[in-house]
């Protein structure tokens, strides 16, 4: 069972966006034509169109079935940019545009023949603010250029938005990336089999499932029920970052390597942190401390959880890690940006490690917080401490109707194992006498706790 918990945004934001408004009503389908007026019956062809017409309020109802977007549908093209679905408009407070898949139908956006020379794609380009996106599917976004590069899926620059069940797949582009808005939830979304075979020799360094790298003042930027899996740098990824990323129940698997399991890039299951060749003068002011916890990441290549040679040290509550090249990682550095030192300033409460050959490294304990985690000294893990250790796929399965994860048996905790109410509260629900250890809290005998 996973755990569940309040929203971190603020509540009244989360109805605004969500509560039902008398509005109007506008529909985009395979065989409409931006000369229709956009009712169910003669619906519009594109959502660069509905965006004319939309006011804060509307909904724009997206029918199901592929959209091949052409060449000629590039709204902008900018210095190296290319914004193909470029969407600037803006709702308001109380009253969000929403850009849903209509019913339980799945559009389908294939970028594949949008390949703009000496241009960084760009496929949905979100500026505006105050909006909500839900249901709609990119594939095949395309890489250009040979050099230092990247193409995304969802380039996303607003705030007080909303981002739910996207899934963003086999094409060379980072699913979500987002460096300017505030108060944004991205919330069940799907990153999956993305890699750039076309710049810098094929690597695909670029392409993580999840970028978050906020300016100074983009607070409040939450990753929740999002999965990133086979893309061929990182799963999530929060370096540069000048506020603090927060990723709640998020599971990162095989990042690092392609779909026959060949090694690619980095392939870290969650970057949190760091600033790379960053010059001290160019540092934030103050470093942020970002927040991972009741996560998963299972075998990527290089690290599950990593500190990324970050300046300050991050929260780690709840999260299992498996057969990860490591599964924690809590490098950091010193104020110099060029001095590695063994992590400092870390919490770490109630973790899990299981099956990697090196549990935790690059910490300096004497300098962090550490309880209740298994990888203290007296705690052997055993296999017959969960339910599967077997069906990884499990990981990939459909979700739920609701866009929830899906519930699986892999690597749920087993009657009676050891790491049952092992943990000590950390202001997240549970079951039982105390919290277990790890992000799959095991059936209640009684209700949960707050």
């Amino acid at each position: 069972m996973t755990r569940c918990r309040p929203l971190s945004l603020p509540f009244v934001f989360i109805l605004a966006l969500l509560s039902p408004v008398s509005a109007a009503e506008y529909f985009v389908a395979t065989d409409g034509s931006d000369n229709n007026p956009g009712t169910i019956e003669a619906p519009l062809a594109t959502i660069q169109h509905a965006e004319i017409l939309v006011e804060p309020g509307d909904t724009v109802f997206i029918r199901g079935g592929t959209y091949h977007i052409q060449p000629s549908q590039i709204a902008r093209q900018w210095r190296i940019w290319a914004y193909v679905i470029h969407l600037r408009k803006s709702g308001k407070e109380g009253l969000p545009i929403r850009y849903f898949a209509y019913q339980n139908e799945r559009p389908i956006f294939d970028f594949s023949a949008v390949k703009p020379e000496g241009h960084r794609v760009h496929a949905f380009a979100v500026e505006g603010s105050w909006l909500h996106f839900r249901g709609i599917e990119v594939v095949g976004v395309q890489v250009t250029m040979k050099g230092h590069t990247q193409s995304i899926c969802f380039a996303h620059d607003g705030s007080h938005n909303i981002l739910e069940r996207l899934s963003m797949h086999d094409g060379q582009a980072i699913g979500i990336y987002t460096i300017h808005g505030k108060d944004n939830l991205f919330l069940n979304c799907d990153a999956y089999n993305n890699h750039d075979t076309v710049s810098e020799n094929g690597r695909g360094g670029n392409v993580d499932g999840f970028g978050c790298h906020p300016i100074r003042g983009a607070t409040g930027n939450v990753f929740r029920g999002c999965r990133a899996w086979h893309n061929s740098d990182d799963g999530f990824d929060c370096i540069n970052a000048s506020e603090t990323v927060r990723f709640e129940n998020c599971w990162a698997f095989r990042n690092g390597y392609s779909l026959e399991m060949k090694s690619l890039a980095d392939g870290n299951g969650f970057k949190a942190g760091g600033y790379g060749t960053t010059p001290v003068n160019r540092l934030p002011r103050t470093i942020p401390s970002h927040i991972v916890q009741d996560c998963v990441a299972v075998r990527n290549k290089a690290s599950g959880f990593y500190s990324n040679h970050h300046l300050t040290g991050s929260t780690w509550l709840n999260n299992t890690a498996y057969r990860n090249g490591v599964n924690f990682n809590m490098l950091n550095r010193l104020a110099d940006n060029k001095t590695d030192v063994p992590g400092f300033d870390h919490m770490l409460k109630n973790n899990l490690s299981a099956g990697g050959r090196r549990t935790i490294v690059n910490i300096d304990e004497a300098k962090c917080t550490l309880e209740n985690n298994s990888f203290l000294p007296d705690l052997k893990i055993r296999p017959e401490d969960f339910v599967d250790l077997e069906n990884e796929d499990q990981l990939m399965l459909p979700r739920s109707a609701d866009g929830n994860l899906p519930q699986i048996t892999f690597l749920q905790l087993a009657p009676g194992s050891q790491l049952i109410d092992r943990g000590i509260p950390v202001d997240l629900p549970y079951s039982g006498k105390a919290p277990d250890l790890g992000a799959f809290e095991s059936q209640p005998d009684e209700p949960a706790k707050p």
